[in-house]
């Protein structure tokens, strides 16, 4: 526990980090590392040596402890378009709360390492439960976003003993994308992904996500994508996170989700219809795609202990754009 930060320093560092801004679209782009070196997180990063398929990797992560703890511990468990720094104010929350919090970038995101093979949800499932072996956590609440809620769906099915209460923050991942998407090649989606500028991405995100921030809350995110594009690490990192999305589509947990016994709550943005690949499909099939807050709300009628929560004039950054509902929902639910 001795890496672990105090909640005063904690609560210092979080606000710095939300009030710092970034350079602008059009401003020159000092080259981030792979790990985002140079890229702030709002808390000292830590890291696990880990192997996947044969390769040696680290898994960064932060982890908080609370000044009052109350013996429990939340895994927050990020996105795929977004470093896991994004959670600050969630963690400020948490540890208010008495809640230990653990912040991992997954394997292929943020600080940790890109690997040269393809990504796998149940690697990343192993990864997270060897992450709380390593801190000698027997069972924790888990808190997920977007393509996190896919990897917290699974880790739920894989180690349903490890997991206390599971939260989907807008997840995708609620309908198979294959049912409309046709299979893309790697090499095609690289070209294309190479071809995005920020200002294009910065729209992207927007459009796609329904995002009620700011221009300079958004920055951040394309930062952390973009400054990257001046390092030579560059086609490694851009393998990688391609490879995410391909993992998303190729290994899909609509099928999982009603099989979940557990404890679990999903929080959807009511204006968020984020859908992976919706542009690739043919266009009569694109209107039924990304129905999520419906999605949601079908999938919980059929679990034994689930319920749905959709937030009005809300997009995919639920936790960003309702705060005070979202904090409301989470520590509610944790604290049955």
């Amino acid at each position: 526990m001795n890496r672990i930060l105090t909640a005063a320093l904690a609560a210092a560092l979080l606000t710095a980090a939300f009030t710092s801004a970034r350079a602008a679209d059009t401003a020159p782009r000092e080259p981030y590392g792979i790990a985002l070196e140079g890229f702030a997180y709002p808390l000292p990063v830590h890291l696990l040596p880990v192997v996947n398929d044969g390769e040696q990797l680290s898994m960064a992560y932060m982890d908080v402890a609370p000044t009052q703890p109350n013996g429990r511990t939340v895994v927050l468990l990020h996105g795929r378009n977004f470093p896991s720094s994004y959670w600050a104010p969630v963690i400020k929350m948490l540890i208010e709360a008495g809640y230990r919090v653990v912040v991992p970038d997954q394997i292929g995101f943020g600080k940790s390492s890109k690997p040269s093979g393809e990504l796998h949800f149940d690697t990343l499932a192993r990864n997270t439960i060897a992450l709380l072996d390593h801190l000698k956590i027997d069972k924790a609440e888990i808190v997920a976003h977007s393509l996190g809620g896919m990897l917290g769906v699974r880790i739920a099915r894989a180690y349903p003993d490890r997991v206390a209460h599971l939260v989907l923050t807008a997840p995708i991942g609620l309908e198979d994308y294959r049912l409309y998407v046709p299979p893309t090649p790697t090499e095609t989606i690289i070209e294309n992904e190479g071809k995005l500028t920020a200002d294009g991405y910065r729209k992207q995100l927007q459009t796609n996500y329904a995002i009620k921030l700011p221009p300079e809350a958004i920055t951040p995110f394309v930062d952390a994508r973009f400054n990257m594009k001046g390092s030579p690490d560059y086609p490694r990192w851009l393998r990688a996170y391609v490879s995410s999305g391909q993992m998303i589509y190729r290994e899909p947990v609509a099928h999982e989700v009603a099989l979940l016994s557990g404890p679990t709550l999903f929080i959807m943005g009511a204006d968020d219809h984020n859908a992976p690949g919706r542009p690739l499909a043919p266009e009569a099939l694109r209107a039924r795609m990304g129905q999520n807050a419906e999605l949601a709300k079908a999938l919980a009628a059929k679990m034994p202990n689930a319920r749905a929560e959709v937030i009005p004039d809300t997009g995919h950054l639920v936790f960003l754009e309702a705060p005070e509902k979202y904090k409301e929902l989470v520590l509610g639910f944790l604290g049955r």
